[in-house]
């Protein structure tokens, strides 16, 4: 069921304007000419109502996620799945996990993906692990990290769909033990 909003101010232009039409009740008319009007304002006021409001039959579908499909990094795995980043949006893929996470270069995703599938519930989820190690200094910090992919075509939530023959593939990326699970400035990543 569709609910909608009107504004009580859009009714009583509608009846305005019938009454400078001449169509408002005046005391002591006929009452049958009267509510004739009332009823010709009522229904006017009705149809004004599902114009300001949109159709009001069935509601459609709700339409998938809007997301960016495009390739912005590509690999394989060792297992010859050919796994690409694509650009997405706030919620997965590259444009998701540059700002919400920080890894911000496509060899930091190749790092993880070149080695063996870590988790894999055998529904097409699968999650990388990777170490970045920082460099140039006398003690070397490091973090993990994990890429996550899903290799089908459309989310477990079936929000997003890659496309007919196309994989979802890397969702996000995040580093471990940090505050957000956003990587650390030096890691570069």
């Amino acid at each position: 069921m569709a609910v909608f909003k009107v504004q009580p101010s859009d009714l009583q232009s509608s009846c305005g304007v019938l009454r400078q039409m001449g169509f408002a009740t005046r005391s002591g008319g006929d009452v049958i000419a009267s509510m004739k009007k009332i009823m010709t304002c009522v229904s006017v006021a009705s149809f004004t109502a599902s114009l300001l409001s949109g159709s009001a039959g069935a509601a459609a579908p709700e339409a998938a996620q809007s997301w960016d499909k495009r390739v912005k990094c590509q690999t394989d795995d060792p297992e010859g799945r050919h796994i690409v980043t694509r650009y997405g949006n706030s919620t997965l893929g590259w444009n998701h996990f540059t700002n919400r996470h920080n890894i911000k270069k496509c060899s930091t995703l190749h790092a993880a993906l070149k080695d063996r599938v870590d988790r894999n519930d055998n529904h097409g989820h699968l999650e990388y692990d990777g170490v970045a190690f920082e460099t140039g200094v006398a003690r070397p910090r490091q973090v993990r990290f994990t890429v996550v992919v899903q290799y089908t075509r459309k989310t477990t939530d079936g929000e997003y769909d890659a496309g007919r023959g196309q994989k979802i593939d890397v969702i996000t990326a995040y580093c471990h033990n940090q505050p957000g699970n956003k990587c650390p400035a030096w890691a570069k990543m």
